[in-house]
């Protein structure tokens, strides 16, 4: 298969990549989640929502191929899937001096064999990551001197700079304010519909992403479900999973979550 043949078949709309089929994830013998069945299709923008605990992160693991699963088969369909996997901000290690550049040009460590340098196309790659995740003007600071939403956008570039065409997040927006938040969403949303990049994005936080997935996916109570984000926000719906009274109203065009009175 030529690269233009395989460029097509990870863009044609809605073709499946990567399918879960009877899925079971956990470790050793014990099962986190089950009975997973769904696909996670090209150009989507899929939503996985639930509590903290609930097992969003070993799906992610499942989906990455981090860890293989108990029971069922994780089908990766495409011929060239190439996964950019943004980890929460709080995980990354900045006691060492490195800039936003430095940290960004790992994305590209995958191509090169060991004790081998970067090249003049990978320090492009690495630069366009940075332009595009609107921190090339920073990118000579030390990551640690960032403030949370440009250390975020430093790691989005990171996973872009590897040529990621499936980018997985997780909880992008944790403690971050309700404009960081918007920030990093509508970056997000920039490079899914301008990349051609299929998203991947794991929040507890409904509000956060119910105004930009194509489709939510539920954890809870041990159970999955997963709708186009139109069924998905019935007020009905979510109160029966979330097991509270939820409704769903709207100002100034966007989505907004309520929940026992109150906004969030």
């Amino acid at each position: 298969m030529d690269k233009g043949q395989t460029e097509n078949n990870i863009k044609t709309e809605n073709s499946p990549l990567v399918s879960f089929k009877d899925v079971s994830l956990g470790y050793g013998k014990k099962s986190v989640l089950k009975s997973l069945n769904f696909d996670i299709l090209s150009n989507d923008f899929l939503g996985i929502i639930g509590p903290n605990g609930s097992g969003k992160t070993t799906l992610l693991k499942g989906i990455l191929g981090l860890i293989k699963p108990l029971t069922g088969t994780i089908t990766f369909r495409a011929s060239h899937i190439k996964f950019g996997y943004v980890v929460q901000r709080q995980f990354v290690d900045d006691v060492f001096p490195l800039t936003g550049r430095e940290i960004v040009s790992m994305g590209r460590y995958r191509n090169i064999k060991l004790g081998g340098r970067l090249s003049k196309v990978d320090w492009e790659h690495v630069n366009h990551a940075l332009e595009i995740a609107g921190v090339d003007s920073i990118a000579h600071q030390t990551y640690r001197s960032l403030s949370g939403g440009q250390k975020q956008r430093v790691l989005i570039a990171r996973a872009l700079a590897s040529e990621a065409n499936i980018l997985i997040l997780d909880e992008p927006t944790n403690d971050m304010d309700i404009k960081g938040e918007t920030q990093i969403m509508e970056l997000i949303k920039k490079i899914h519909s301008e990349q051609n990049v299929t998203v991947v994005i794991v929040s507890h936080l409904l509000h956060n992403i119910i105004n930009y997935v194509k489709r939510l996916a539920f954890i809870t109570r041990e159970r999955f479900f997963i709708h186009p984000v139109q069924e998905a926000v019935k007020d009905h719906y979510l109160s029966e999973v979330f097991d509270s009274h939820i409704m769903v109203g709207e100002v100034s065009g966007k989505k907004v979550v309520i929940s026992n009175g109150f906004a969030e």
